[in-house]
């Protein structure tokens, strides 16, 4: 049963969680009850041993159109708004050891974009569009903005999306490299259950450990990079599933990984 109020959390057969935004009327704008069951939500898969794959949308006509600017907003802290109420979903998704898909439909605007790019993968509708709209209300991208933006698609092209309040088109996000795959907006969820449970095939520790290693290579040098990559190879190397999949392509057949 959902237990949560503007979080549609549902699972999709044995290994696949689904986590919807569930303030459709609003377009998934973001408000404080959101703000705190969304990291619970993710804490919920995250921690869960069974979930191998999660998929982050938005229930109707949008991803999210960012922070809901009709919310009280008479003596808010931003700061700690941000660092107390964001934070902890965006470090649940970085953090989590297992592969989440953002599926995009109609738009993700403002802290909703940072949402669904702070996602390890990115399915998007192809008539759907990205949004960086804080310029127009004297405000700067947060939720992480501006790093995810600036390293994926470089400085400039980042800054002036930020200033003009760009509405970028899913094909010029496809060629940018923001998201992985197009499809129809009456497949995004589907196709991203579908990806979200291919990848459930694959061996876990190597899909955590590929992503802790590729973030951590985001933020340090080659060299940092090469000597956590040694020391996290060695973990794979010793590990169960590594003797399953190599005994798996001795004897050419389908690798059954558990996870350790």
């Amino acid at each position: 049963m959902n237990q949560f109020h503007s979080i549609l959390y549902q699972r999709c057969g044995d290994h696949v969680a689904t986590i919807k935004l569930n303030r459709p009327s609003a377009l998934n704008a973001i408000n404080t009850q959101l703000r705190n069951e969304l990291p619970m939500a993710l804490n919920l898969a995250a921690n869960d041993p069974s979930i191998r794959a999660l998929v982050l949308c938005g229930e109707g006509r949008a991803f999210s159109a960012g922070a809901d600017l009709k919310d009280d907003l008479s003596g808010l802290d931003m700061t700690t708004m941000l660092m107390k109420e964001y934070k902890p979903s965006f470090d649940a998704i970085t953090t989590m050891e297992k592969p989440v898909i953002s599926a995009i439909v109609g738009s993700a605007s403002g802290i909703g974009l940072s949402l669904a790019l702070v996602c390890d993968l990115t399915v998007m509708a192809d008539d759907a569009f990205l949004l960086c709209p804080f310029s127009t209300i004297n405000l700067i991208p947060d939720g992480g903005g501006n790093f995810l933006l600036s390293r994926q698609i470089g400085y400039k092209r980042a800054y002036q999306m930020a200033i003009e309040a760009e509405r970028l088109p899913a094909a010029s996000a496809l060629e940018l490299g923001l998201v992985n795959r197009l499809v129809a907006a009456d497949e995004v969820i589907d196709n991203a259950v579908e990806w979200a449970t291919s990848l459930t095939q694959r061996a876990p520790m190597a899909m955590a450990r590929t992503k802790k290693i590729m973030r951590f290579a985001m933020q340090n040098s080659y060299d940092a990079t090469f000597q956590e990559e040694a020391r996290i190879q060695k973990e794979c190397f010793e590990s169960e599933d590594f003797l399953e999949g190599r005994n798996a392509f001795v004897e050419k057949r389908r690798p059954v990984f558990k996870g350790n």
